[in-house]
């Protein structure tokens, strides 16, 4: 079913609304401006399947209210990134929401599992890729892009069903509510432009007074790609922003020697510039600190690390939850080290595993090897 008046979206909505479950994906383009551009949103019961033109409808209203809607639970796959596209083009976060590819590591499956694996795994049909670099903001849509874009629901919806089943099982639901929390959280989508230097690569190569100098440069590139509704490596790319940075030029001469400034206007410069002062002037006190940098660990640290790790796997193995899911080996370190600050001591995985890495250090048990295979003693 293809939606493009407001008519239309209003009737299939108010069915939609009295349903426990609905599949949701987006269509998007986010190449050209700073919020990613709404082109489709699909939306699939287990009786209906519908692709809704929010560029063919003014009024999405019904659907805002769908989305809204306390007892509909809205079903997506690697919700992060169509979240932000509903939120920001919307107004509204939708809610409550469930996670397919954070709820299928729980059940055995990789780490960040495609769509296309998902809808193998639990519902055995394999999907065809054919549309995947569609240029969706083009009409009129043909009827093979309209199936294919259907298709991301279609399954979705069925494979929700399989999973909430077999989770529910194992007691599980909770552990998925709990990873699914800061998705939940409005300011997850949300850029604050004096934090924005923070996503910016190689940052935490920088001392703290370099930091302080990216924080206001960031924050004046962020609100500059805002205010020009375009994506903030067309203002200036993070390899320039950190090349500026390290020199903190202090002068429109000094600051025109780094490849990458030329489509900068005079204005702009003169304000990038008064940005870099800015930081260059922060009392010491409010400096950044460098994110995380580790160091090396010391051997008998990376021996305890591979004792941890192994009880780790051996949990794994019997719970069918990834490895790397649960923890890494650096969240392990950080573990041995800080033991009271990781996430290791809370929700799900403090209940999996966290009381007996605690164990495991204080010496309570053992790990052994037993017909080739590692076992608790």
């Amino acid at each position: 079913m293809y939606i493009s008046t407001y008519e239309e979206l209003d009737s299939f909505c108010r069915r939609a609304g009295e349903v426990p479950a609905v599949a949701i994906d987006t269509e998007f383009l986010r190449e050209k401006t700073y919020h990613a551009k709404l082109c489709l949103v699909q939306v699939a019961t287990h009786d209906e399947c519908a692709v809704i033109d929010p560029m063919a409808i003014e009024d999405l209203s019904p659907l805002s209210d769908l989305l809204a809607r306390p007892e509909t639970v809205k079903v997506f796959h690697a919700c992060s990134q169509d979240m932000e596209v509903l939120y920001h083009t919307l107004g509204v976060l939708p809610t409550p929401i469930f996670d397919t590819q954070i709820a299928a590591a729980f059940l055995g499956e990789r780490v960040q599992i495609s769509y296309n694996g998902l809808v193998h795994a639990f519902c055995g049909v394999t999907l065809p890729k054919s549309e995947s670099l569609t240029d969706w903001s083009c009409r009129p849509l043909t009827e093979r892009q309209i199936e294919y874009a259907l298709d991301d629901v279609r399954y979705l919806i069925e494979a929700y069903t399989v999973i909430e089943r077999r989770l529910s099982k194992l007691g599980r639901m909770g552990w998925v509510e709990d990873e699914m929390r800061p998705l939940k959280n409005a300011a997850h989508y949300v850029v604050e432009p004096r934090q924005a230097y923070k996503r910016v690569k190689r940052i935490n190569a920088c001392t703290r007074r370099q930091l302080a100098i990216a924080r206001e440069l960031a924050a004046w590139r962020e609100r500059r790609a805002i205010q020009n509704d375009v994506p903030r490596k067309w203002i200036i790319s993070d390899e320039v922003l950190v090349a500026l940075v390290k020199r903190a030029p202090r002068d429109v001469g000094d600051f025109r020697r780094v490849r990458g400034t030329e489509q900068l206007s005079d204005r702009d410069v003169e304000a990038a510039l008064a940005a870099i002062a800015n930081g260059a002037r922060c009392p010491v006190a409010n400096m950044p600190t460098p994110g995380h940098a580790r160091h090396a660990p010391s051997p008998e640290a990376e021996s305890v690390c591979d004792l941890l790790y192994a009880l780790l796997r051996l949990v794994s193995d019997r719970s069918g939850v990834a490895t790397a899911f649960i923890a890494s080996r650096d969240e392990l370190l950080d573990y041995i080290e800080q033991p009271a600050r990781s996430r290791l001591r809370e929700g799900w995985r403090f209940e999996l595993v966290g009381s007996l890495l605690d164990d495991l250090l204080a010496g309570n048990i053992g790990l052994t090897v037993k017909d080739g295979a590692v076992e608790i003693l």
